[in-house]
């Protein structure tokens, strides 16, 4: 590592140097930043890199505010923490350019972000003497477009303590590996090298099947030294950050899937992002540390409050729910401030098993797949019935004619849905007793079922789509157009165009084979018509 980190970096590249500089640092991150703290300015900017990266005026500041804990009140050391962060000023060109294809292949939860920036950020605060305010303060911070916080905190562990020692040509080196690596392709395993070191990281890919864990070990043969393998590039570890709260799983469980708004104030910005993240995005989470936020946000409807993680040999004290009107600004303790009741019983054998593998000093990553394994089935139960009730509302193939537009799909009626409940709810595949229509009737209401039906409905559009075009390609064009006038067979040239091209754009399920075949009738109608309309079709 220190020879890498002495040796003289890559000469920086001019711009015209190749077509696309930096595509391949881009297909991973944005830039990456340095913040320090300035006596005047308080934390200010020190570097963007690389140098022709843009942020504006207001990104940085973000970035300056979020890459400082507001908790460090004297603890020294090394700390590690993200963040997410909305671009401002509007769409900007990138390095990388993949027209879409990585969030097409890539899980919902994983895709790269369009609007928003993630903040990886390793935080050093050691005593200075040479520096007036007697510390030395700065973070280093990884700013990307993709949820990877596995990769990226593992990342900046191994380059994070090099650039502090060493400084700006060890990040141009780095920087310069980065800019090596592949671009990340979904059910890839990849080797990504780095300060002598390989990082060996599988891309989730959409078709994965649900709770399925990675392959641990890969083609490594060629591989000296052996790679650092990464179970995942993105999974925290959620025992651990859920072992305060872990009787309340049910009800944290039916806040994020009715999209409830939470706040989680937390000691430190480590444990507060992790427990963010392990919360996995829904509506609005918020993470903070300043105990004064609990004045701020003291009207919102869910307060989750956590002191420090400690793994011990016992199930940890947990914390309990109380009213939201017992939240004090200083010396709040620990527990979840809401009114919320929830729908369903909690699951006791989830929390025996948990218990007996703390008895049994079970790792942390088995007890952490028992948890994510039962949090799957859970949401599974409840998404099947759902899943079921709107495959019925797409019409049937046999209705669907090449010469008509496709037949509409059916409108959503929610009380249609809870007939069905009674033959085909989630007691088919879930032991848990409660109140679910309440939950079924309450999920209705919330922004998580509008995001999940429009998703449904294009789903469902585009494969209606894709099957009208297949019953083209299967009919007898020649014949169709025998009595039809020119005026119909150039209307038919216009719209099978307009199909062809929404098809490609959108990306429509629709084999490659399909698509050729609707060209080459396109071009066997146009070469039937006389040659002035002809020339005007060909023109078009």
């Amino acid at each position: 590592m220190d020879a890498l980190c002495r040796a003289e970096p890559r000469p920086r590249r001019p711009a015209a140097a190749s077509p696309l500089p930096w595509a391949r640092f881009s297909a991973w991150l944005d830039c990456v930043c340095v913040v320090t703290f300035d006596l005047e300015l308080g934390q200010a900017m020190e570097l963007v890199y690389p140098y022709d990266f843009r942020l504006t005026e207001k990104e940085k500041t973000s970035i300056c505010y979020l890459s400082f804990p507001d908790s460090y009140s004297g603890g020294l050391g090394d700390t590690q923490f993200s963040f997410r962060l909305r671009q401002s000023g509007g769409q900007r060109t990138t390095h990388y350019e993949d027209d879409g294809e990585y969030n097409r292949e890539a899980p919902l939860t994983l895709q790269r972000e369009s609007a928003h920036y993630f903040g990886y950020v390793y935080f050093r605060q050691v005593k200075d003497s040479s520096m007036k305010r007697g510390y030395f303060q700065k973070s280093l911070v990884l700013v990307s477009r993709l949820p990877y916080v596995n990769l990226f905190q593992s990342l900046l562990q191994l380059i994070a303590p090099e650039y502090f020692d060493k400084l700006e040509p060890c990040l141009e080196a780095v920087c310069n590996e980065i800019d090596q690596w592949l671009p990340p392709v979904p059910g890839q395993t990849l080797n990504l090298p780095v300060m002598g070191v390989v990082i060996q990281v599988r891309i989730p890919s959409r078709v994965d099947k649900p709770g399925s864990s990675p392959v641990k070990q890969f083609n490594q043969e060629n591989l000296l030294p052996a790679p650092l393998v990464l179970p995942s590039v993105h999974e925290l570890d959620l025992f651990r950050c859920f072992q305060p709260v872990l009787i309340h799983i049910q009800m944290l469980w039916e806040l994020m899937l009715l999209g409830e708004p939470i706040v989680v104030m937390a000691p430190s910005p480590t444990v507060s992002s992790e427990m963010v993240l392990a919360l996995t995005r829904p509506n609005i989470v918020v993470g903070v540390t300043n105990p004064f936020f609990i004045k701020t946000l003291q009207h919102w409807p869910h307060i989750l409050r956590v002191g420090e993680l400690r793994m011990s040999g016992d199930l940890p004290k947990q914390v309990k729910v109380k009213k939201l009107n017992k939240l004090k600004t200083l010396d709040t303790k620990p527990g979840i401030y809401t009114s919320y009741k929830t729908f369903l019983h909690k699951d006791k054998t989830l929390i025996k098993r948990l218990l007996k593998g703390i008895q049994r000093k079970r790792p942390s990553e088995v007890q952490s797949a028992l948890l994510r394994r039962h949090l799957l089935e859970l949401t599974q139960s409840f998404i099947i019935p759902l899943e079921h009730y709107i495959a019925s509302l797409m019409p049937l193939q046999r209705a669907i004619t090449p010469w008509k537009n496709p037949p509409q799909i059916r409108p959503f009626r929610q009380e249609d849905f809870m007939k069905t409940l009674e033959h085909a709810g989630p007691q088919l595949t879930c032991v848990l007793k409660g109140d679910w229509l309440g939950l079924y009737r309450r999920f209705f209401r919330s922004p998580n079922f509008d995001g999940w039906y429009r998703q449904r409905h294009k789903e469902m559009t585009q494969k209606l789509e894709a099957l009208h075009l297949e019953a083209i390609c299967e009919a007898n064009i020649v014949a169709w157009m025998k009595d039809k006038s020119e005026v119909e067979i150039v209307d038919l040239v216009l719209k099978l165009r307009e199909k062809l091209v929404r098809a490609r754009c959108q990306h429509l399920p629709v084999k490659e084979e399909t698509l050729q075949r609707v060209g080459l009738y396109i071009e066997t109608i146009i070469d039937s018509l006389p040659e002035d309309l002809q020339t005007v079709l060909h023109h078009h």
